[in-house]
């Protein structure tokens, strides 16, 4: 008889060595940096092990002329050269379907999902049981981190089909926590006019998930005549904020309390905002980060911007994860924080190096005009970019916008100097009429919107 999924994994030990709740909270409120660093040692060493069963890495590391023996500790993190979803591409496309970066063999247990391919072609993804549950676990930690209580009601707006979102918070949630759960997906999974009237009549407290989305169905609750804190007694928004304005979001839905955290598809959790909303606390038991420039993959000092570059220290059974550059933009905050715990924090995802445009000589990140857009009542926070070069090779970036109601010139104008002052730089600013652009930013449809579009690789 074969073993069920539940018996590859431990769920007890994990919990004693990855806690969750008050026991995370007195973990790391005592651990020494001395004990980190040996926990995070002993799993490193254990993580190369499996690392040269892998040919991706065999290849990976060879090809620098790294050899078997040559990593001794966590301190030689740096010899190992990273890598990014090109590499992964790659391999993909030369042993297809899964590539030959996981070390996945038939007749083992795995999940299979995808990316959202927002940057690119969807990318597989694949996960063990161990570290399936491990991932599912450090969300709930994040979760329960954050204030979710086993009475709350969770409305959960992530994608379902390939991509990971939907399924992973699921999990995460009725696995780890006591909480209800409504997962509603995105507005292609459940209508979003739908999706706040379940929000209403099963008096939903939470909402987890992207915030372009979260505002939408905001909005969509008020076209509705359903009032956000009211009719819907949401106290608590845990998602992706990314450079989104929290204190918009929490006014659309009633005052209720905003948290962020950082993943991405191939990692699980990273990091997440506790309750003194003082930057996001790097799980560090789970997971080696480095902050890294861009340009010459150097360490960057604290408070300096630069990719994240993650070491998933438990993915030992399927993909293992060692230096893999997410191309993420953050930075490490200095100091501790309020709550004493022993942990570095970030500040969280300041946009993409890959989906970066250089606009006359200016390193431009889309993402961060959210905060931006955010200080204009008159506006829905609904934007996209659109950057085109004209006959006499100057480049040019149109910055549309939707509005709330008709405006005239002068609202433009404001923009544009805000933009101008922001970005160093002119931008032409064009509004628009509500959900004029959601065509093309798919918002109700992708887990996460379009807020690019680069015209001069087309042209």
């Amino acid at each position: 008889m074969h073993d069920s999924w539940f018996h590859e994994f431990d769920a007890t030990a994990a919990l004693t060595q990855f806690p969750t709740g008050a026991a995370f909270i007195e973990r790391f409120s005592q651990i020494s940096c001395d004990e980190l660093h040996q926990m995070q040692n002993r799993q490193f060493m254990s993580l190369i092990q499996r690392g040269w069963q892998i040919p991706f890495y065999q290849r990976l590391w060879g090809n620098v002329g790294i050899e078997a023996g040559d990593i001794q500790s966590l301190d030689d993190l740096p010899k190992l050269p990273t890598f990014d979803k090109s590499h992964l591409m790659e391999s993909i496309e030369n042993h297809p379907p899964y590539g030959d970066f996981h070390g996945f063999r038939p007749g083992a247990r795995a999940v299979v999902h995808t990316t959202t391919g927002t940057t690119g072609r969807p990318q597989t993804l694949l996960y063990g049981v161990h570290s399936r549950e491990m991932q599912n676990l450090l969300l709930a930690r994040a979760y329960l981190f954050q204030g979710m209580r086993h009475d709350d009601v969770v409305h959960s707006i992530y994608g379902f089909g390939m991509v990971n979102g939907g399924h992973y918070v699921r999990e995460a949630i009725l696995h780890f926590t006591k909480a209800t759960l409504l997962p509603a997906g995105t507005g292609r999974d459940t209508p979003s006019a739908r999706q706040v009237e379940l929000m209403r009549d099963f008096s939903a407290t939470v909402i987890v998930g992207f915030a372009d989305y979260m505002r939408k169905l905001a909005e969509t609750a008020l076209d509705a005549g359903i009032k956000p804190g009211q009719d819907i007694p949401l106290r608590m928004i845990s998602g992706h904020m990314g450079r989104e304005s929290k204190s918009l979001i929490s006014s659309l839905w009633g005052g209720a309390e905003v948290f962020d955290w950082y993943g991405v598809g191939d990692t699980g959790t990273i990091a997440a905002e506790g309750p003194d909303h003082d930057g996001l606390y790097l799980w560090e038991d789970a997971h080696l980060v480095e902050v890294l420039d861009p340009e010459n993959g150097a360490a960057v000092a604290d408070g300096e911007p630069g990719n994240l570059v993650d070491t998933v220290l438990f993915k030992q059974d399927i993909y293992p994860i060692i230096r893999f550059n997410t191309q993420d933009v953050t930075r490490v905050l200095p100091g501790q924080s309020s709550l004493g715990l022993n942990l570095q924090r970030i500040e969280g995802f300041l946009g993409r190096s890959d989906n970066m445009v250089k606009l006359r000589g200016i390193n431009v990140f889309p993402h961060a005009f959210a905060g931006w857009i955010a200080e204009f009542d008159a506006l829905n926070g609904e934007y996209l970019c659109v950057v085109s070069r004209d006959d006499a090779g100057r480049d040019e970036m149109t910055l549309f916008l939707e509005t709330r109601t008709p405006s005239d010139s002068a609202l433009a104008e404001q923009v544009s100097e805000r933009m101008r002052n922001g970005l160093g730089l002119a931008v032409n600013v064009v509004l628009r009429e509500p959900g004029a652009l959601a065509s093309q930013t798919q918002v109700e449809h992708r887990q996460k919107a379009i807020r690019l579009i680069d015209e001069r690789f087309y042209s």
